[in-house]
């Protein structure tokens, strides 16, 4: 009784579209889910999302779930999961995606899934990091447990969003450093990130990962922007 009448009063919205979800939908509409622009880049390693890090850190895959593009359906998906606090979004997104990675085998042998982590200053503003719970979809599907005790932010800056191509490329390398301890070395490391455009902070937080012995990387973001 008590959710019939939350849904009468604060009925469930699709993100994408912000039309009615339908009783049988889950977080998404149908349609939505269907025009969401997948990228296929598990057909292949080398893939466009490997390749943004050609010559600049040595991965052992890369992958993102979509194509990112502005006042799109996917635009509409990170903000809400970002600035909206529809957390419940990486969640489906996370199971969604994480099937066909199991299907593809890629991740059988990464011992760690880290988000690329929030200043706790940002996060106490947001009171949560967006890629948290697509992370632990990603993690309890595969049974690879997530971590945010070995990466860290040094640095609090203005969100990436607000910065141009030229500000997010020239990313201070120094802004992520890592805590380790000898059960970290020589293992397999996955981190994951909301959009992956110029790669700045991505190649940033795999540089301080690989300062761990032994260790390897890989890459996994929800989003792939194209500009």
């Amino acid at each position: 009784m008590l959710e019939y009448l939350i849904n009468i009063f604060y009925p469930k919205t699709c993100p994408g579209c912000l039309n009615l979800i339908l009783k049988s939908e889950n977080q998404l509409c149908t349609s939505c889910r269907h025009e969401i622009p997948l990228t296929n880049h598990l057909s292949t390693k080398e893939n466009e999302a490997f390749q943004k890090f050609y010559g600049k850190i040595p991965l052992e895959n890369a992958f993102s779930m979509f194509y990112f593009h502005k006042k799109g359906i996917t635009q509409e998906l990170i903000h809400h999961l970002k600035y909206k606090k529809r957390q419940e979004i990486g969640t489906v997104l996370g199971q969604w995606y994480a099937e066909d990675l199991k299907q593809q085998k890629v991740f059988e042998e990464v011992h760690y899934i880290i988000p690329v982590p929030l200043h706790p200053k940002r996060l106490k503003q947001r009171g949560y990091n967006q890629i948290s719970t697509f992370c632990h979809a990603i993690g309890d599907t595969l049974n690879i447990p997530v971590t945010t005790d070995i990466l860290y932010r040094n640095h609090y800056s203005i969100t990436q969003s607000k910065k141009n191509l030229e500000e997010r490329s020239s990313l201070n390398t120094n802004s992520f450093d890592v805590n380790h301890n000898e059960e970290h070395h020589h293992k397999h490391f996955l981190l994951i990130d909301d959009v992956l455009t110029t790669g700045a902070t991505l190649e940033a937080c795999g540089k301080a990962i690989l300062k761990i012995p032994g260790a390897k990387l890989s890459i996994l973001t929800m989003g792939f922007s194209e500009s």
